[in-house]
């Protein structure tokens, strides 16, 4: 595999490379990176073929796609990428630092019509381009309807201001209500989910990802590899250190748990196996999986990127994922069990029945 290695994505006709360049640290913060390097890394995820390119309104305050919308108008490549940035989250108090019921406006976030129109507005002038291929929700507010939501994106896909849309961090029954309302009324419905996916969050697997290989949505992954967990930089003895999970952040410690780390022995035995990184490895476990359509990646330098693009030259042996898969499965969820094969067998006179997109 290689970033031109093209498909689909979702149901859809938006082809997009395997893996997206996620443009999160494009900009000033603790894990941020200057223009210069956010240029090179950009560069070096170009030149390697990949057409896929991810940003938020609220990254780096504005900053992030202030900086993609230049390097792409500067290239002169707007046609050749897919560029997707999303809205949810309110731009007038920052998702870490708000104080609930104080200080924002409250219409500067969410799923509602106004904060859709208001946010895809200011996208637009940052980016400097009049349309956008991919629109993401960022994260379903809990409050606004799915219909109004519906109708909002679909109205901006008629518009010609959006191409695409789809849902990112949601319930999976969110997303099945919306598309199956665009199948019914036969209006544009979310071609893709994007989730927290990787060796060690693999709860999606229970909802979300049935749901998307029914309503023909592909499945992106953000956090691959944890935040920095699968990469093997930190020990159970010392978590301390510089990294990403260090720190106030938004994973907390929930990723040094007693599970997680023997999934990380296993994982750094494979890739002693295969003499190449762990973060590498875990990164082809997530490619390789049948509802990713592409994976987020992101990166502080360009050796990283050029590490994450070169992940796409592994191919799992069938007992290296088993055993991979094994050491991170998931306790099962009620969904599971009622399609375990014990109980289909009681369901069907004790024969064994496989669906046809099992």
């Amino acid at each position: 595999m290689s970033l031109t290695d093209y498909r689909t994505l979702g149901r859809s006709g938006l082809v997009v490379s395997p893996l997206c360049l996620g443009t999160m640290t494009f900009g000033p913060g603790p894990f941020g990176t200057d223009e210069a390097t956010s240029r090179s890394i950009y560069d070096a995820y170009r030149g390697a073929g990949g057409n896929f390119v991810d940003t938020a309104d609220v990254y780096s305050d504005g900053a992030s796609e202030e900086m993609l919308g230049k390097f792409i108008s500067q290239s002169g490549s707007r046609d050749e990428i897919v560029l997707a940035t999303k809205f949810g989250f309110n731009a007038s108090a920052s998702p870490l630092t708000a104080t609930p019921g104080k200080g924002g406006n409250p219409h500067a976030g969410g799923a509602g019509a106004k904060n859709i129109h208001r946010a895809l507005e200011q996208s637009l002038k940052r980016l400097g381009t009049d349309y956008i291929d991919l629109y993401w929700m960022h994260l379903w507010d809990g409050v606004t309807p799915v219909e109004e939501i519906m109708q909002t994106l679909g109205d901006l896909v008629r518009a010609g201001k959006i191409r695409y849309f789809g849902f990112s961090d949601m319930p999976a029954w969110v997303a099945m209500k919306a598309a199956t309302m665009a199948s019914e009324r036969r209006v544009p419905g979310p071609i893709a989910m994007q989730l927290e996916y990787s060796l060690v969050a693999r709860l999606v697997e229970e909802e979300h990802v049935p749901v998307a290989r029914e309503a023909g949505m592909g499945v992106m992954p953000w956090s691959p590899l944890a935040g920095g967990f699968l990469s093997g930089k930190y020990r159970p003895e010392d978590t301390s250190g510089s990294g990403r999970l260090s720190g106030p952040n938004p994973f907390g410690n929930s990723k040094f748990t007693k599970q997680n780390w023997a999934v990380l022995e296993v994982l750094r035995g494979i890739a002693t196996e295969l003499d190449r990184p762990m973060a590498e490895v875990a990164l082809a476990w997530v490619m390789a999986q049948p509802s990713v359509a592409s994976t987020l990646i992101g990166a502080t330098k360009v050796s990283q990127i050029e590490s994450n693009i070169a992940a796409t030259e592994i191919t799992l042996s069938a007992a290296q994922f088993e055993k991979l898969n094994a050491a991170s499965a998931p306790p099962a969820g009620i969904s599971s069990s009622l399609t375990a094969t014990g109980i289909r067998s009681m369901l069907f006179g004790g024969h064994t029945v496989t669906g046809w997109q099992v």
